[in-house]
């Protein structure tokens, strides 16, 4: 008889030292919020835990209580070993000597001198037990640690857990339940499955700030009578809902308000193709004190505002030739879709584009009449 989902989810965990809980390039808050909360809860039953993402996690998220393991790249995570068979002749020394960009190693045999058919080279086992990847609907969404490590995926059993409706389902274990509001109400359960007594008030927290976000506080579609109580459960637990509410919603720094400010005096909308665009001066960013890297949380702060829009876009000089257009989807499964488009490169769930392009509101109006002909 086959195990359940949750029941093998518990059994690899059990079997378990080292899990790798990977989220994707560029995370929300959803999976951010999961990945933490997880990542104590694993720590407590005696699991060691690392979270890996390909991308940078944003500050935006600074006030959730910050796990001790966190990577951008999982080098180093398999040893290469140099085997020897000793049977017919010791080896009684060895040293290793850093010569410029060669590293020479010196091994000293019991007697005469050593066969080379005597040694092999050899890929020992990652030294993860279980890979756990949260809010991926497929693999690629996991950015350069799948495209660099694709070993990793073959050789070690993956939990897959989503709420996303087009998951593929690509796990060993695949906890996809679309009618959960997120993955953070889906670990919330899991591990009360577990062990109810483990999830203490950094636990909570964190998967709270996942269900907030995921849900818009509790204002989207998604919001359940189940995804409610998961919420109250939570914070019973000790999770401070009016906390993660400022520091999501209403605490923002002066620089990023003035830019803000600025932008919202220029916004354009093309209803046809739910657009929000603005173009920015060289001279907002000096009155606002600001500058290009406050962009991303811009965008995210007018998805919030406009929430009829559909697609969000903001373009500045770069030089006095170009103009750079940073574009974020309503859906963000959606910005590959928009890439192939518009071109450029996506970074922190942004697209970039380079435009030759002078002005910056010319540069906003070519973008957006290129998406209302290619939509």
């Amino acid at each position: 008889m086959s195990l359940l989902p949750q029941e093998q989810f518990k059994k690899f965990l059990e079997n378990s030292k080292e899990v790798l809980i990977l989220i994707p390039e560029n995370p929300d808050c959803d999976a951010v919020g999961s990945a933490f909360g997880l990542f104590f809860f694993l720590e407590r039953i005696g699991i060691d835990p690392t979270i890996a993402s390909s991308g940078q996690i944003s500050d935006k998220f600074s006030f959730l209580p910050r796990p001790r393991n966190i990577i951008n790249d999982i080098s180093g995570s398999r040893d290469f070993v140099l085997s020897f068979n000793t049977k017919d002749n010791k080896i009684t020394g060895i040293r290793k000597e850093q010569n410029g960009d060669t590293l020479n190693i010196y091994l000293t045999p019991e007697k005469g001198s050593l066969n080379p058919k005597d040694f092999s080279f050899i890929l020992a086992k990652f030294k993860y037990d279980l890979i756990i990847t949260i809010g991926c609907s497929d693999l690629e969404k996991l950015g350069s640690i799948y495209l660099n490590n694709p070993d990793l995926f073959f050789e070690i059993p993956i939990v897959n857990i989503d709420s996303n409706s087009n998951n593929e389902s690509f796990g060993q274990t695949n906890l996809v339940d679309v009618t959960a509001c997120s993955s953070s109400e889906i670990i919330k359960r899991a591990l009360e499955e577990i062990s109810k007594e483990m999830l203490d008030k950094n636990i909570a927290t964190c998967l709270l700030a996942g269900i907030i976000c995921a849900t818009d506080s509790f204002q989207k579609k998604n919001t359940t009578p189940r995804c409610l109580s998961a919420a109250a459960d939570l914070m019973e637990k000790g999770a401070e809902q009016q906390e993660i509410i400022r520091w999501l919603y209403k605490t923002q720094p002066l620089h990023v308000l003035k830019l803000m400010g600025r932008l919202m005096s220029k916004i354009n909308w093309e209803e046809e193709a739910k657009i929000v665009w603005a173009p920015l001066s060289i001279e907002d960013f000096v009155q606002s004190r600001s500058n290009p890297e406050t962009l991303p949380l811009i965008l995210e702060k007018l998805k919030e505002n406009y929430s009829e829009g559909r697609i969000f876009i903001v373009t500045y000089s770069s030089s006095p030739s170009e103009t750079m257009a940073v574009v974020r989807m309503a859906e963000p499964d959606k910005l590959g879709g928009m890439q192939q488009i518009l071109g450029g490169k996506t970074s922190q769930g942004v697209l970039e584009i380079k435009l030759d392009i002078p002005d910056t509101y010319s540069a906003g109006r070519f973008i957006a009449e290129k998406i209302k002909s290619a939509l």
